[in-house]
């Protein structure tokens, strides 16, 4: 069976977080520190103020789907996609409501990236899980920017090998690398090398320090 890349698209494929920024400011008078560890204390209401949690949830549905289209590639995910899909099944596994799935598959068809799309609400772990046995693939890869989903997929699919990357430039010197990650790779040019080697080993993936911290 084909190798499989399970690979999540804000902030690995597709920038967010800098044009939700920039539409938090246009449309709400709200500004938004990109530096910010955890969105509902990222938002500050130019009248004074933050954002709550529960207004923070409101803010994200209004950009998804509507905003979507303010979203840009990132530098060099396309061609990697490319390259690895000559030898390797792909799904992209996107924490967004179900109503966004055909938005998203438009989204990413726009800027050259034609896989499949599954929505998913909460932790990746088990859909990971079922990923994997769906596709029947010995040696899988999962990359994703949110330490708690590898955390996720290191629990319930541990055998997986789990790529942290944060392609947000002026996110990623903030957020330290995933404990249950096997490595921290935030360019595709390299990330690309990385996963295609863990395919032609054709390994399961070791345990990490933080799985069995």
């Amino acid at each position: 069976m084909r190798p499989l890349l399970i690979c999540d698209c804000d902030e690995v494929l597709l920038h967010m977080v800098r044009h939700f920024g920039t539409w938090l400011g246009d449309a709400h008078d709200i500004d938004f520190d990109l530096s910010g560890g955890d969105f509902a204390t990222s938002m500050t209401r130019r009248g004074g103020g933050m954002v709550t949690r529960d207004e923070m949830w409101g803010m994200l549905d209004g950009f998804f789907p509507a905003e979507m289209g303010r979203q840009t590639l990132v530098p060099h995910a396309r061609e990697a996609l490319a390259d690895i899909a000559r030898a390797a099944d792909i799904v992209i596994l996107t924490n967004l409501h179900d109503h966004c799935r055909d938005a998203r598959i438009a989204q990413l068809a726009q800027h050259g990236i034609a896989h499949r799309v599954e929505c998913n609400q909460g932790g990746k772990g088990a859909p990971v899980a079922k990923l994997v046995a769906e596709h029947g693939a010995r040696v899988t890869v999962f990359v994703d920017d949110l330490a708690a989903h590898h955390e996720s997929v290191a629990r319930h699919a541990p055998h997986v090998h789990r790529l942290h990357m944060v392609s947000e430039p002026g996110l990623a010197p903030n957020v330290v690398p995933a404990p249950h990650a096997h490595a921290r790779i935030d360019d595709w040019r390299d990330a690309a090398m990385w996963i295609e080697t863990r395919f032609a080993e054709g390994r399961p993936a070791p345990a990490t320090t933080g799985d069995t911290a």
